[in-house]
């Protein structure tokens, strides 16, 4: 079960991320990438975002490469906002969980 400290801090990085994303980052395709799902370690020094982003597959993975590229300035802004004893290495990944979903329900109908 995680504490009450590491649910806020999940969100934090959840609320801070989420506007780093859409304002500091000049890469427009970043604007398209929201956040489906953030883990945070238990000893916070690693986030695993998984981001659901607009658009084709193409896009979809510029998006995520563009954000990689973006990682330490992201982070380095996650620093001077938070006051954390450490800020976490950010490790972003496309999170295909729509895709997915509605693969099961093409699959079911065709049933």
């Amino acid at each position: 079960m995680t504490s009450v400290s590491q649910a806020r801090a999940r969100d934090l990085l959840r609320r801070e991320l989420t506007d780093i994303l859409r304002r500091e980052v000049q890469d427009p395709r970043a604007a398209l990438a929201s956040i489906a799902d953030l883990t945070l370690s238990a000893d916070r020094a690693h986030a695993h975002i998984r981001l659901s982003v607009l658009g084709g597959d193409q896009e979809r993975q510029a998006a995520i490469r563009a954000i990689r590229r973006a990682a330490g300035f992201i982070r380095r802004r996650l620093g001077r906002r938070l006051r954390l004893r450490r800020t976490p290495e950010l490790h972003f990944e496309l999170y295909r969980g729509a895709e997915h979903a509605e693969r099961i329900d093409q699959l079911l109908s065709d049933l």
